[in-house]
This record gives structure tokens, C-alpha cells and sequence, in this order.
């Protein structure tokens, strides 16, 4: 589609098979994520899109977009999760977190397709000794998580997530996975956080962004050539929404991570040059009005991961203006909101708000409704409607 077609606006779907809604209720505005994956595309220029399934955790929109040119394969999170994803036909899938899911690991080492088509992380010999130890009819793929934060004397900036950190750090576990039998090294990762996940609010961060991008380019080509020593590699993986550009160019990365930036949450307004809309809310009935300024929406109170604050608690999109009180914020069962556009409201009438984060979103309901040009045009069961709670 067009990038510059205009998304739905909330108000034009107030009435359009939402009106009726009695608790808050997840929405998709497809023509925003359309948009959104377009302009990703773009930003990834000829390197394809690895999607990141936390930040979607809808299989069926996971589905819809592995068909699309540009995207190809998943970056999972959970072991479990890929599996069940494989068995569902999704191929090409990434673990992106160590895992110690003895049983998975088993089962997929059981599983000729899951077996050639899941690779799980490590970056500990123990990581490495806990995969090893569960293969049995097939080999495991493994691939390497290698640490990118940027590091400025004692003081380390991103991330805290691998050990690998060295080009002797990756090689040393490279070889030990390569005489490890039943694994086979199949991969490197590469996260970039403080690039891709900070938004550019200032002079000082974009100077960060790049000195970290230009130690980042010098290292993982150190770090490809050294492991590739060992064994032919199936993927270099790297990026995530905010580094898609800065790092389509590198000859070395194979593939792109990202998924934040479909739903477009909150915390990925502030990046420069992204023309992303925001495409994830949910909605939520007014149930109280006490005062003629004030309405009290039900529910709500969905906080995201990370460091507690303001930064990390759903916003109102719709309509605009209206406050949370600060000494009672968004809340478990009913949250009050203050503003002129209280006035003109009803009992019934919804409230949008965005969530801080894109996938975890999903985690508080059982579907998505999906929108197209201001109607109602399907629903989409969540990973948590389809029973599953991969944590």
C-alpha cells in the first residue's frame, strides 16, 4: 500500500462494530500495519526481515507477513513457542534466548523438520552441554549470541545479555560447539539495544548510536571471519526496528530483526526518520462519569516490562486530551481520566489507548479485532487465545 495513505482514525470507527464493546479489547489497524511493514522493508533495504515474535505474538499475523517479500524466518523467544510455531508450518525459526527447556530440546531433536529448521542460543559452555545433553535422533542447530553493547571505560551501555563478548570469546564457543557431536554451529546474533531500542532524544544519544554502530561494524566482522573457521554459518543476525538502516549495508549481517515497529507502541515514537503509525491499541468503555470533565474507562491498567515510570503505562490516543490523575494512574479494574473531551462523552463511548510496548500487549487478551479503512473485517486469536503462555 501507499506509505502515505492515512491510517484509520479512531473516531471513524467509534461506530463501526465497536461501539458495543464491554471491556477493553485489543485492535489492529491493518491499513497502519501494512504501512508500517512497508516502511520497514525499505528501511532494510535488500536484507530480509526476521521477525521478532514477542513483539507480535498473534500467529496468524506472524503468518500473513512471512508471505510478504522482505520478510523471511522468526526470531523467537521461548523454546516451546518455536516449536509449536514449526508444527504450525512456520519455518526458519531463531531462538533468541538461551534456554534450559530440557523436554523441547528433546522433542525438537526428535522432530526431522523442527530439527532442521529451529536454532537455539547459547553463550556458555553450559549452554552448550545442556543442548548436547538433550539430543537424540537428529542434530541440533546452535547459534552464538554475542554481545554488543557499547562499552566506555568501566561503564557498559545496552544490553545485558551474552558473555561472548571478544572475538577469542566467540571463537572459543564456536570451536566447542563444532567438536560438540549432535550440535551444529549454524549461526551468529547480533542486538544492537542501545541503537535499536533507544529512542534519538538528544545530541548525546545520537553520538552513542553512532560510536557504538562504528565499534559494532569493526567487531562483528572479526567475529564472523574467526567463527567461520568452524563451520559454515546458515545466518548473521542483527538490528531491530530502530537500526534497520544503519545496518542494511554491512556485507556481513545476512538477516534483520525486527517486529516493534509493526504495532508502533510508544516507545518507538522518537526515532528519527521513521515514518511508522501507530497500528496496536486496545479499547476500553467508559463506565462511569462523576464529573461533567472526568470519565472513568474500566480496566486498563496494563503496565509494560522495564524500568518502572510513566514511560512504560498506556497512553490515551483517542480521544485526545484526556489525563489520568496521578494519584491513581491506570488501574486494575476501572481507570478515572480528566479533560475538556470528558464533556461530550457517554456512558458506552471508548476509550483508545496505546500500549508502551508492541507484543505484550497481546498477553491481556484472547484476540485482536482487525480494522481495514474503519471497519470491522476479522479477528485473529493471540498466542494466549490459542491456550498458549510461553512466559
Amino acid at each position: 500500500m501507499d506509505l502515505d495513505e492515512r491510517p484509520t482514525s479512531p473516531a471513524e470507527v467509534q461506530h463501526a462494530g465497536l461501539s458495543g464493546v464491554a471491556s477493553p479489547t485489543a485492535v489492529i489497524d491493518l491499513g497502519a500495519f501494512l504501512a508500517n511493514a512497508s516502511e520497514m522493508r525499505q528501511r532494510a533495504g535488500d536484507l530480509p526481515i526476521r521477525l521478532a515474535s514477542k513483539s507480535i505474538r498473534v500467529r496468524g499475523l506472524i503468518e500473513r507477513l512471512l508471505y510478504q517479500d522482505g520478510f523471511a524466518g522468526v526470531l523467537a523467544y521461548s523454546a516451546a513457542e518455536a516449536l509449536w510455531l514449526v508444527e504450525h508450518g512456520v519455518r526458519d525459526v531463531v531462538v533468541a534466548y538461551p534456554t534450559v527447556d530440557r523436554a523441547t530440546l528433546a522433542a525438537v531433536s526428535a522432530n526431522e523438520t523442527a530439527a532442521a529448521e529451529i536454532a537455539f542460543m547459547v553463550d556458555l559452555p553450559e549452554h552448550v552441554r545442556l543442548v548436547a545433553e538433550a539430543v537424540g535422533e537428529f542434530p541440533l542447530r546452535v547459534a552464538i549470541d554475542v554481545d554488543c553493547s557499547l562499552r566506555v571505560g568501566p561503564v557498559s551501555i545496552g544490553a545485558h545479555r551474552s558473555s561472548v563478548r571478544s572475538v577469542e570469546d566467540a571463537e572459543r564457543l564456536a570451536a566447542l560447539v563444532a567438536s560438540t557431536e549432535g550440535l551444529r554451529l549454524s549461526g551468529l546474533m547480533f542486538y544492537d539495544a542501545q541503537v535499536a531500542g533507544v529512542q534519538d532524544t538528544s545530541t548525546a544519544v545520537r553520538l552513542m548510536k553512532r560510536a557504538s554502530l562504528a565499534d559494532l561494524a569493526r567487531r562483528r566482522r572479526r567475529v564472523v571471519a574467526a567463527v567461520s573457521r568452524h563451520g559454515a554459518l546458515d545466518f548473521v543476525n542483527a538490528g531491530g526496528t530502530g537500526s534497520l538502516h544503519l545496518l542494511r549495508d554491512d556485507p556481513v549481517v545476512t538477516d534483520l530483526a525486527a517486529g516493534s515497529g509493526l504495532f508502533t507502541p510508544t516507545l518507538f515514537d522518537g526515532y528519527d526518520g521513521a515514518r511508522l503509525h501507530p497500528a496496536a491499541f486496545f479499547v476500553s468503555p467508559v463506565v462511569r462519569k462523576p464529573a461533567d470533565d472526568v470519565v472513568v474507562a474500566f480496566a486498563g491498567g496494563y503496565a509494560a516490562s522495564g524500568p518502572a515510570g510513566r514511560s512504560r503505562v498506556p497512553s490515551v490516543a483517542f480521544p485526545q486530551g484526556l489525563r489520568p490523575f496521578g494519584q491513581e494512574g491506570v488501574g486494575e479494574v476501572q481507570t478515572p481520566l480528566r479533560g475538556e473531551a470528558a464533556r461530550s462523552m457517554e456512558l458506552g463511548d471508548l476509550i483508545w489507548f496505546r500500549h508502551a510496548k508492541a507484543g505484550e500487549m497481546c498477553e491481556r487478551f484472547d484476540e485482536v479485532v482487525l480494522l481495514e479503512q474503519g471497519q470491522v473485517v476479522g479477528r485473529l486469536p493471540t498466542y494466549r487465545g490459542e491456550g498458549k503462555n510461553f512466559g
